[in-house]
């Protein structure tokens, strides 16, 4: 069975939506949703959006500076400067779609301070920013008439046509189903279930990623990985429950296992340095002191304010056993956002023509070395409105008829053995944590590539056990094949 559509956005976090909204109406877009609709990386957002936007001392200027300097001076400058001077239009059209900012006393938006940031320019929604937006767009999406969303469905595989793409789908009855299109986006989000522990839902495996390296897409920079310094430390899950940057923000302080301060030891920006230059902090402190035993403070602030900043991390870190009004709270770094990705333009198309990639899997070069924070949300919406802007402008050089791909779910085949992502992210924990150990990536990458190649001629029954396999270790295998070059 299969089914066309002018357009496939496989993802439905901020950019999958994002990019819907933007769509011309007379355009038919079918919408991939891996898992439930609400489990995405953008939900998770606690921080905020930056931007310029209605500020008496801010400006684009500084927040370019501010991106450029996190990232190391590794960012593409023309998409730093795309990023920030469009700011202002997508925070205004969201607000516009009902997107709910907190605001002061008299009205104006509050608008916070976090790591690496010159000014208070982060709009934000309590702790639960990424959640607000990604609802409110959901919400607008569902009602377009244009749109189909197709839930709890999994994208096993995508093959160029000479009319655009075809995906072969796993659908929530179980039914394998083909899909082709003029333009496909791919907004899959990150990797992080690549590693033991991150703060990354369930469906951040990297598929996108896979998809795009296998018909032959240019990936740049994937070994560029942010691993947040503040992820609470309850040595038990593997998805680790991140304590926003904004709390260090408002004034909290970082401590050894002595609970003593210890950042000016290695930074003047002490707990606002950037993301990278914390996370290495730790690890430095770490190995000195010989202990993983570090702690995030906001004790000394008031409790009601903290409760009413942070209600849900005050929450969640409650029904953990600690108490952020009252006492230090465990944290370690961990994995937390990609800045590589599947390269692409200004206008977020890949180096294969009518396939874009936007949000998370992309690489625009914004980030450089270091994403900025609360800059990911920002990216999103500005790159995503691009590519949606790009295919309105391609309407009519597609042909009407659609070209549709073979492809073999090799039923009745024996499943993936058991332990390959286990197995996958172990190495990656080992070879590319904060510090990466190139000796451990040499080794690491032989193995990868064996369990690889086995994965590609195994002929291995495809269910989501395979994909997300495939992805994983694909993943891994990009990573450690840049880190060893």
């Amino acid at each position: 069975m299969s089914v066309n559509y002018d357009v496939i956005i496989a993802g439905c976090g901020a950019a999958g939506l994002y990019a819907a909204i933007n769509l011309p109406s007379e355009l038919k877009v079918l919408i991939l949703c891996k898992r439930e609709l609400s489990l995405c990386n953008s939900s998770l957002a606690q921080g905020g959006i930056a931007g310029v936007y209605n500020s008496p001392t801010d400006n684009i200027q500084y927040h370019q500076n501010d991106t450029l300097i996190a990232g190391g001076f590794k960012n593409n400058v023309e998409a730093v400067h795309t990023l920030v001077s469009e700011a202002a239009q997508d925070i205004e059209r969201i607000i516009e779609l009902g997107v709910e900012f907190d605001k002061n006393p008299d009205g104006t938006y509050h608008r916070t301070l976090e790591g690496g940031h010159s000014h208070h320019r982060i709009f934000h929604h309590a702790d639960a920013t990424g959640k607000e937006i990604t609802s409110t767009l959901l919400r607008n999406v569902q009602e377009l008439p244009n749109v189909t969303i197709m839930e709890n469905t999994i994208m096993c595989a995508v093959k160029q046509t000479t009319t655009g793409y075809s995906a072969f789908l796993k659908t929530q009855e179980d039914e394998y189903l083909t899909a082709n299109c003029h333009f496909m986006i791919l907004a899959t989000g990150g990797i992080g279930r690549v590693y033991q522990f991150t703060t990354n839902s369930a469906i951040a495996t990297g598929d996108g990623i896979t998809f795009a390296y296998e018909m032959g897409a240019k990936i740049k920079n994937l070994s560029y990985v942010q691993f947040h310094p503040t992820a609470f430390n309850n040595r038990a899950t593997r998805e680790c429950f991140l304590i926003s940057e904004a709390v260090r923000g408002e004034g909290a302080y970082l401590l050894n296992c002595h609970k003593e301060r210890f950042m000016q030891g290695y930074d003047e920006r002490l707990e606002l340095a950037p993301r990278d230059v914390v996370s290495h902090a730790i690890i430095l402190e770490s190995r000195k002191q010989g202990s993983t035993d570090f702690y995030l403070d906001i004790s000394y602030k008031d409790s009601e304010f903290l409760k009413m900043r942070f209600p849900m991390i005050y929450q969640n870190l409650l029904e953990q056993g600690y108490d952020l009004t009252k006492e230090p709270v465990p944290i370690f770094p961990c994995q937390h956002y990609l800045m590589g990705g599947i390269n692409v333009d200004r206008n977020s198309e890949t180096s294969l023509p009518n396939l874009y990639a936007c949000g998370e899997c992309s690489h625009t070069g914004v980030h450089g070395s270091n994403r900025l924070a609360s800059n990911s949300l920002l990216e999103a919406l500005v790159f995503s409105r691009h590519a949606a802007n790009s295919i309105a402008s391609r309407m009519n050089t597609v042909p009407e008829e659609f070209e549709e791909a073979q492809f073999d779910a090799h039923l009745g085949a024996p499943r993936i053995p058991k332990g390959v992502r286990t197995e996958a992210r172990r190495i990656m924990q080992s070879a590319h944590f904060v510090i990466p150990d190139k000796e451990a990536a040499a080794e690491g990458y032989k193995r990868v590539r064996e369990i690889r190649d086995d994965l590609l001629t195994g002929g291995y029954l495809v269910d989501a056990d395979y994909v997300l396999a495939r992805s994983i270790v694909t993943v891994a295998y990009i990573i450690l094949g840049e880190m060893i070059q």
